[in-house]
């Protein structure tokens, strides 16, 4: 018995099989349930117990050298067929897809490019935010509309935390954290209890400016929101200022440029004016200076906001604002600039 495995043990280590009928004939030869192995293990069972013990190890042995031999030619069979494939160089090479920028990120950095060759910094802060920092100490009465419910997204049952109405509480802490002169623009995020339309979201973008030091006029304004215009829209673009009312500015007014979609014809996005508004602007109230700690006295200031959206619609000549977060990507790959 034992020279029978010792001569199968030879047989099984110089056994070579170069496709896969010569791997399926040594299994078929020596592990198969008929093959010479199982038949030994057979063999062995009519052996006197103390023999039995002896050959079950050599025998045991040589199963376990088999079956490694048998994974082994496998492997290698199976690597050498898979690399064994035809391959036409001359056929183009598959696209590599770029994603496109988001067209709010374009119109962003467009605005903050413009800014920065006017000498303004950019500026951040928190999405959530204190009453005080977000109506407060932007002079807005206590009675004012905006701190309803209907107008503004509360944190919990909290009346003095609450979802920003707007960027300008970065305005705000960095007037209090900071001493004039003061130049920066402040873009982010910011929410407001509104029904969603072609024009509106209870979730949009802002843009705010804000430049305080000695001597700024209603002229430094004026000219600063030109330039924007021209800059973002052409030279050609119509402009005008419109007076009106906000609580921390004096005096106040909108900008309004020609509607680009319609040509000012009239559409859904200038209401049929032929006009639209950008933003709104402002010389700063003293009462704001003040509660930030500048005194009035010494120092005037301008500011401004306008939403990304509504740039972005006129630029692009996208005429409903929810295609931006509704994530079509036929929609976004419009957009040439990618990343």
């Amino acid at each position: 018995m034992e020279e029978r495995i010792h001569t199968l043990r030879k047989e099984v280590e110089a056994w070579s099989a170069g496709d896969k009928a010569g791997v399926e004939q040594f299994r078929l030869k020596y592990i198969s349930k008929k093959g010479l192995i199982p038949e030994l293990f057979e063999e062995m069972k009519k052996m006197p117990p103390e023999e039995k013990k002896k050959v079950g190890k050599t025998l045991n042995e040589l199963k376990q050298a088999a079956e490694q031999k048998l994974q082994a030619m496998t492997e290698v069979l199976e690597s050498s067929t898979s690399a064994n494939y035809d391959l036409d160089l001359t056929l183009p090479p598959v696209p590599n897809k770029v994603g496109n920028q988001h067209p709010l990120t374009l119109t962003r950095n467009r605005i903050i490019e413009i800014f920065e060759r006017l000498g303004f910094n950019v500026a951040d802060g928190p999405e959530i935010e204190t009453d005080w920092h977000n109506f407060s100490a932007l002079n807005f009465p206590e009675n004012h509309p905006a701190r309803e419910m209907q107008d503004t997204f509360f944190i919990g049952k909290n009346p003095d935390v609450l979802l920003r109405t707007h960027t300008s509480n970065v305005q705000i802490r960095l007037m209090t954290d900071q001493k004039p002169p003061l130049r920066a623009i402040m873009p982010g995020r910011v929410y407001r209890n509104e029904a969603i339309s072609a024009r509106a979201h209870c979730f949009f973008h802002q843009v705010e400016g804000l430049y305080v030091d000695r001597n700024v006029g209603f002229a430094d304004l004026k000219q600063t929101l030109y330039h924007f215009a021209k800059e973002m829209y052409g030279k050609d673009i119509k402009i005008r200022f419109r007076p009106s009312f906000f609580p921390f500015t004096e005096p106040s007014a909108e900008i309004d440029i020609s509607c680009l979609i319609c040509k000012g014809s009239g559409c859904n996005v200038c209401k049929h004016t032929g006009w639209v508004e950008i933003a709104g602007s402002g010389m700063v109230h003293p009462n704001v200076l003040r509660n930030c700690g500048i005194d009035p006295e010494e120092f005037t200031g301008f500011a401004f906001g306008m939403g990304i959206e509504r740039v972005t619609m006129l630029r692009y000549q996208v005429n409903d604002l929810r295609l931006y977060s509704e994530n079509d990507i036929r929609f976004l790959k419009q957009f040439h600039s990618v990343i």
